[in-house]
């Protein structure tokens, strides 16, 4: 401790500036308390309900105009329907004046203009069908038998008797797990649009029974056909099941989307879709399970997005020579990232030599050597160590991989908005289904089915989707 003189001993210079020094600390202070004060009122009020409780809190400046985006061309009209579309008789509109409205003359046809204009029909009448459902009983022994139709379970008698088809459960699924409406307001809206009642516990316990008929069969033929896609883009965000934390990992493909629900996120899990032997690239973010011994023989390829945010973030904190090495680790980036996008534009005029001189000076900027800013060491020798296993510009050498993580990230939205909504899972059956569900529908709706209802519909009759076996 530094022991000060006696306040007797200074002289009035000494004085004055040990006040000033304690005046410039109280004012500090102050600040700080006032900073402080704002950030608990803040957290108060964020602890209760609020009109937007997502909000940043901040204002953009300059916020995006609405409308169609710069370079997506002008909007001249809606695209007419196709002849095969139109399901009324033509309307014959014609000119009800007998002259010129300017001038008086006498008016002659030039041509024969096409308006189209489409609505919703009436709300359709819910399909009914009366089955008499024929029951014999044997003269001998006394056992009853009844009669059989595929549409109509064993059980269907009774209480149960009157139930709804296929193509109403699938119509509610649709809307439940493709458009997103939460399940408690799934029935309100199918009964204003068909009449149809249903309520919510018994789309759940359709949901939890179809995962052991058609639809699961169908999810495992889509994990089954993960491993075999040249590239796989994964990722995960936080669930809960039952209360307790999960992680929901997507696993996103040209061709598929797998969603699994786990208690961790380890290389373990993710290695029950992604085995060690994998012949494809693994897209990812820079997450610890995806450098695990387990994946060194798997390629991969970092998300150059989260790289990127990295770097922006150590730079934030530099000033003068300590920006070097972030600025132009990052400006070779942003060249090896415009060279993809001109090789697929078309615009790039010779894409493997440009490649190859960028990749010898990302060696060269990622060279082993000691730098004197911590922060700076730390990116050399993580970066470093993902480019010398050509996991950082992969994107080069096999245009076919994309450079970031973009494509698992929008496999997560959907469920990243329904836990906005929801209480996520209540239990492991239902925490199976929703990555069941979610596999399926997302599949479906990148296969660009006219209707993702009667996609359903054809999957609850035959376990297969266009092409992926059971």
């Amino acid at each position: 401790m530094i022991e000060r003189e006696p306040l007797h001993a200074l002289s009035r210079e000494d004085l004055l500036a040990l006040v000033a020094e304690l005046q410039r600390q109280i004012a500090e202070l102050r600040v700080r308390q006032e900073a402080l004060r704002a950030e608990i009122d803040q957290l108060k009020r964020g602890g209760k309900r609020q009109a937007a409780p997502f909000s940043k809190g901040t204002r953009t400046t300059a916020p995006k105009s609405p409308g169609r985006k710069p370079g997506a061309g002008t909007f001249c009209y809606r695209k007419a329907p196709p002849p095969e579309a139109v399901t009324e008789p033509p309307v014959d509109v014609k000119v009800l004046l007998e002259s010129c409205p300017a001038c008086g003359g006498p008016l002659a046809e030039e041509r024969v203009d096409f308006a189209y204009r489409t609505d919703l029909p009436e709300r359709p009448r819910p399909k009914v069908t009366q089955y008499r459902v024929r029951v014999c009983r044997c003269t001998v022994c006394g056992t009853q038998v009844r009669g059989q139709h595929p549409d109509l379970a064993p059980d269907q008698y009774g209480a149960t008797a009157h139930r709804l088809g296929a193509r109403v459960m699938a119509a509610a699924h649709a809307l439940h797990y493709g458009v997103g409406i939460p399940v408690r307001k799934v029935p309100a809206v199918l009964a204003a649009l068909t009449g149809v009642q249903l309520t919510q516990g018994a789309l759940t316990q359709d949901a939890l029974r179809r995962t052991q008929g058609p639809v699961g069969t169908a999810y495992e033929a889509l994990r089954t056909a993960v491993p075999a896609a040249p590239v796989v883009h994964t990722d995960d965000t936080g669930w809960r099941v039952g209360g307790e934390p999960a992680h929901l990992m997507a696993f996103a493909t040209d061709a598929v989307t797998v969603d699994q629900i786990r208690p961790r996120h380890r290389h373990d899990e993710v290695q029950e879709v992604i085995p060690a032997d994998d012949p494809g690239v693994m897209v990812t973010d820079r997450g610890r399970r995806d450098d695990a011994q387990a994946f060194d023989n798997v390629r991969q390829q970092k998300c150059l997005a989260h790289i990127q945010r990295s770097i922006s973030a150590v730079l934030a904190t530099k000033a003068g020579r300590g920006r070097d090495f972030g600025e132009g680790l990052k400006a070779l980036l942003q060249d090896a990232l415009q060279l993809w996008h001109a090789y697929h534009d078309g615009t790039a005029t010779d894409f493997v030599t440009e490649a190859k001189v960028l990749q010898e000076e990302l060696t060269y900027q990622l060279r082993d050597r000691r730098l004197r800013d911590a922060d700076n060491q730390r990116l050399l020798n993580e970066l470093g160590w993902h480019h010398d296993r050509g996991n950082l510009v992969r994107f080069l050498t096999d245009p076919r991989v994309e450079p970031t993580n973009n494509r698992a990230e929008r496999a997560l939205r959907p469920a990243v908005i329904a836990r906005k909504v929801s209480q996520c899972s209540k239990n492991g059956r239902g925490a199976y289904a929703v990555a069941i569900f979610t596999s399926v529908v997302r599949t479906l709706t990148r296969q660009s089915i006219d209707s993702l209802v009667e996609g359903l519909y054809h999957l609850f009759r035959t376990p297969s989707i266009q092409g992926i076996p059971p």
